[in-house]
C-alpha cells in the first residue's frame, strides 16, 4: 500500500502544548517549506512561561520518525503486510467477539499504556470501546504508577481524581518524598519549570526538604537532602504525624469541623516515634523530629511525594498519610498547602457522592480487587498463562508498551507469544506490538488537535489551551478517534461523539462555562488563575466530609507495625527517570540518545568492592537476570541499586532502529510480579531484592550488555 503524501503544513509560527509529559509546556514551532525549523518555548504561556525540555525540542524528530508507522499492519509468522483500515477494523472485530464467542466477554483483555492520557482522542473514545468490548479483564499503567495516591483520594475524599496538589507557587515549606521534578518535570504535579519553581520557594526564605534513597537531580535544587531506605516512608511519614500531634502542634482549622477521624489518629500514630522508626528508615530521629516541627509551624507548606512512594509495598499508606499531615496541619486545601484544582474542563462533573470505586470484583488466579474498573497489572501475565475458564485469550493493547513496563516483563513477554488473537493500537512496532497479529496506527503528536483534559486536575495554576495541528495527515491515516470510533460502530452499532463535540460540552459545564470557541481564541493559553479553596463543597464522600483514618488504611496498618522490626535485604533495587527518557517510547530518537549509555546500574562504593567503574556485571532477583554496566556513586545510599526503566530494547522482532542500537537493559526483567502494595495492588517496582556480581565471561569472549532472556 503507498501512503498518499500529506499536504504540507501552513509556514509560519505555530502554538501548541507538549503533549509528552505532564508538564504540557507551551511551545513555539516555527516551519518553514513545510519543515519545522525551530522548537522553543512559549514565554506567553501562562503555565510553563517559556520553559521546555530535551522533549519537547524532539517532537518534530517523532513526527519524521521513519520507523513510525502509518497504515495498519497484519502479521503472518514473522512478516507484516500493509491492510486497509476498513479490512483491518473489520478483521479486529470480527477476530475479537469470536474469541468471546467460545470462551466468554472476560477472555478478552485490554492493556492501556500511559501515553493513553496524553491524546485527547484517545482519552474521550477509548471508553466507549471498551464498554462495548464488555470485558472486565482491564489494565493500564496505573497500577504501575500512581493507583496509591487515586486510592487515597477516593477513600478520603470520595473520588479518584481529587488529588491535592502542592501549591508550590505559595508556599514556604515543601517537604518531597520519592519525588525528582527536576527529571520527571513534575508529576501528578503540572508545575512546568520546576527549577525555578524551587528556586522562588527559596529566594522567598521558603524551605524545600527532599528524602529519597539517591542523591537525585532535584537533591542540587533542594535547601536540604535526607537519604531515606527504600519502603520506609510511611513508618517516616508516622514518626513526622506522631510528633506534630504528640507535642500539641495540629492546627487543621476549619476542615475539622467536615472531618470524621482526627481524633483516632493520635492512638494510631503513637507506636511510631522517631527513635522508633530511626533504625528502620535511616533518618536519624533528631531529624525527624526537627523536620515534624518546622513543618508544622511554617505558615504556609505541602507535603508531597511521587512515584518513589507509590511503587513500594506501602504505597497507598504513603500516599493517605502525605495528605493526613497536610490536613493535621491546616495546610490541605489551604493557599500554599495542598489544594485540589478545579479545572475549565472537569471530570468529575456530575460524579455522585458515595460511590464505590474498588473491589468489585477480583482477579481469577490471585484474587486481586479491581480498582476504577482495572486489575493490577501485575496480574496480567499469570491470567493468560494459567489455563482453566475466564482465561485471557485475546489482548487489546492501547499506546502501551508492558512488556517493559510491568512486572515480570519475561513472564508476560512469553505470554503474549501464545495468545489467540492480540491487537495493537500503537504507532510502533515495540517489544509488546511485535507480538500483536493486527497493529492499528494512529496519528500521533504534532499531527492531532488535543486538549490536557487530564493533566488540568493536577495543574498548580488553572489554564486552558486547545493544541492545533500542525501537520495534516495523509488519506492513509487515521486519527485515534476515528479507530476507536471505527471499532465501537463494528462491535455495537453506536456511534460516537467526536472528541471536539465533547470537548466544547465539557466547557460549557465545567465551572468557568466557556466555549471552545473562548479557548481556541487564546493560542497561548487562557490564564483562569491559581488554585481555590473547593473543600467542603467538592467532596464525594457518602457523607460529605472528609475521612481522616478510612477503614482500609486502618487495617492495613497492622502490616505496616510488622514492618518496624522486618529484616532489611542486604541489597534493594530502586527505579531512576531521567530527562532525556519517557518510560519505553523516547529511545529511538537520536537527539535523546547521545551521550554516554544512561542504562546502567548504580551502587554505592560500600556494594561495589572489586568492582570498577563501567564493569559489566550482573544482577539477579528472584523473576530474572540481566547484564549492565555498573556505576560507581555515593548518590545512592549503601545496601541500594538503581536501575532506569524504560529499556530493554534487544528483544527480537522490534523495529527501533535508534533504540535497538542502545538496548540495555529492562528492570522489569527484575521486578517481582508478587510483590504488590496489598491495600493498593499497585506493582512495588521500588524494593525488590537483588544479588550482585562479576558478570561471568565465557572463555575467550568478553560479556555484552543484555538481558540473559534475549
Amino acid at each position: 500500500m503507498t501512503l498518499s503524501p500529506p499536504l504540507p503544513p501552513r509556514d509560519g509560527v505555530h502554538y501548541r502544548a507538549c503533549n509528552l509529559c505532564e508538564a504540557i509546556c507551551g511551545l513555539r514551532i516555527t516551519v518553514q517549506g513545510g519543515q519545522v525549523t525551530d522548537v522553543r518555548g512559549d514565554p506567553d504561556d501562562p503555565l510553563s512561561r517559556g520553559h521546555i525540555c530535551p522533549k519537547g525540542a524532539a517532537l518534530p524528530d517523532l513526527h519524521a520518525d521513519p520507523d513510525r508507522l502509518k497504515t495498519p499492519m497484519r502479521r503472518d509468522g514473522d512478516t507484516w503486510h500493509p491492510m486497509s483500515w476498513d479490512d483491518a477494523l473489520d478483521l479486529v472485530a470480527r477476530r475479537l467477539r469470536g474469541v468471546q464467542a467460545t470462551h466468554g466477554p472476560d477472555s478478552v483483555a485490554t492493556f492501556q499504556g500511559n501515553p493513553s492520557v496524553h491524546n485527547s482522542g484517545t482519552l474521550l473514545t477509548a471508553g466507549a470501546f471498551l464498554k462495548a468490548l464488555g470485558t472486565r479483564n482491564r489494565y493500564s499503567a496505573t497500577s504501575t504508577d500512581q493507583l496509591p495516591h487515586h486510592y487515597a483520594a477516593a477513600e478520603m475524599f470520595g473520588h479518584p481524581l481529587l488529588l491535592p496538589i502542592p501549591d508550590v507557587d505559595r508556599t514556604d515549606f515543601l517537604l518531597m518524598l520519592g519525588a525528582n521534578p527536576l527529571a520527571s518535570n513534575g508529576s501528578i504535579l503540572t508545575a512546568p519549570g520546576m527549577r525555578e519553581r524551587l528556586r522562588a520557594i527559596r529566594d522567598r526564605g521558603g524551605r524545600v526538604v527532599l528524602l529519597d534513597p539517591r542523591r537525585t537531580e532535584s537533591a542540587a535544587h533542594a535547601s536540604e537532602y535526607h537519604p531515606i531506605r527504600p519502603g520506609s516512608d510511611a513508618l517516616f511519614l508516622m514518626a513526622l504525624l506522631h510528633v506534630i500531634l504528640s507535642e500539641g502542634l495540629a492546627r487543621p482549622g476549619r476542615l475539622a469541623d467536615v472531618t470524621d477521624g482526627l481524633d483516632d489518629l493520635h492512638d494510631v500514630a503513637a507506636p511510631y516515634t522517631p527513635e522508633a522508626v530511626q533504625a528502620a528508615t535511616g533518618v536519624p530521629a533528631a531529624t525527624t523530629r526537627e523536620l515534624a516541627r518546622a513543618f508544622a509551624r511554617a505558615p504556609r507548606a505541602a507535603a508531597y511525594g511521587r512515584i518513589g512512594l507509590s511503587v513500594q509495598a506501602f504505597g497507598g499508606l504513603c500516599q493517605w498519610l502525605l495528605n493526613t499531615l497536610n490536613l493535621v496541619t491546616g495546610n490541605l486545601d489551604h493557599e500554599g498547602g495542598a489544594m485540589v484544582p478545579r479545572p475549565a474542563f472537569d471530570l468529575l462533573t456530575g460524579a455522585r457522592p458515595g460511590q464505590t470505586h474498588h473491589g468489585r470484583w477480583h482477579s481469577r488466579v490471585r484474587g486481586l480487587p479491581e480498582f476504577d474498573g482495572e486489575l493490577p497489572n501485575a496480574a496480567l501475565a499469570e491470567e493468560i498463562l494459567t489455563p482453566g475458564d475466564g482465561q485471557i485469550r485475546a489482548l487489546v493493547t492501547i499506546a502501551g508498551n508492558p512488556v517493559l513496563s510491568t512486572p515480570g516483563g519475561q513472564d508476560l513477554d512469553r505470554a503474549l507469544a501464545g495468545l489467540d488473537f492480540m491487537v495493537s493500537i500503537d504507532p510502533y512496532l515495540n517489544e509488546t506490538t511485535r507480538h500483536a497479529h493486527v497493529i492499528l496506527p494512529p496519528a500521533t503528536g504534532l499531527e492531532v488537535e488535543h486538549y490536557d483534559v487530564i493533566f488540568h486536575h493536577f495543574a498548580v495554576r488553572a489554564t486552558a489551551r486547545l493544541n492545533q495541528p500542525v501537520f495534516p495527515i495523509s488519506a492513509d491515516q487515521r486519527f485515534d478517534h476515528q479507530i476507536f470510533a471505527g471499532l465501537t460502530g463494528h462491535l455495537s452499532g453506536k456511534a460516537l461523539a467526536t472528541p471536539t463535540e465533547r470537548l466544547d460540552a465539557g466547557l460549557r459545564h465545567g465551572p468557568h462555562r466557556l466555549t471552545l470557541d473562548d479557548v481556541r481564541a487564546h493560542p497561548h493559553g487562557l490564564d483562569l488563575g491559581p488554585m481555590q479553596p473547593v473543600f467542603p463543597e467538592r467532596l464525594l464522600t457518602a457523607s460529605g466530609r472528609i475521612q481522616a483514618l478510612p477503614a482500609p488504611m486502618r487495617r492495613d496498618l497492622t502490616r505496616l507495625h510488622a514492618a518496624l522490626g522486618a529484616p532489611v535485604a542486604p541489597l534493594i533495587l530502586i527505579g531512576r527517570r531521567q530527562l532525556r527518557s519517557n518510560n519505553s517510547w523516547m529511545h529511538n530518537t537520536p537527539r535523546l540518545m547521545r551521550g554516554p549509555d544512561r542504562c546502567t546500574l548504580q551502587l554505592n562504593p560500600a556494594d561495589a568492592q572489586g568492582m570498577t567503574d563501567g564493569q559489566l556485571v550482573q544482577v539477579t532477583s528472584r523473576v530474572g537476570t540481566v547484564t549492565v554496566p555498573v556505576e560507581i556513586t555515593a548518590d545512592v545510599m549503601p545496601g541500594v541499586a538503581s536501575l532506569p526503566h524504560g529499556f530493554g530494547h534487544a528483544r527480537r522482532g522490534a523495529q527501533l532502529r535508534v533504540a535497538q542500537a542502545h538496548p540495555g537493559v529492562s528492570l522489569n526483567d527484575l521486578t517481582d510480579p508478587l510483590l504488590l502494595d496489598e491495600l493498593t495492588g499497585n506493582a512495588a517496582l521500588n524494593g525488590t531484592p537483588i544479588q550482585v556480581g562479576p558478570a561471568p565471561q565465557v572463555a575467550g569472549t568478553a560479556p555484552t550488555a543484555g538481558s540473559a532472556a534475549d
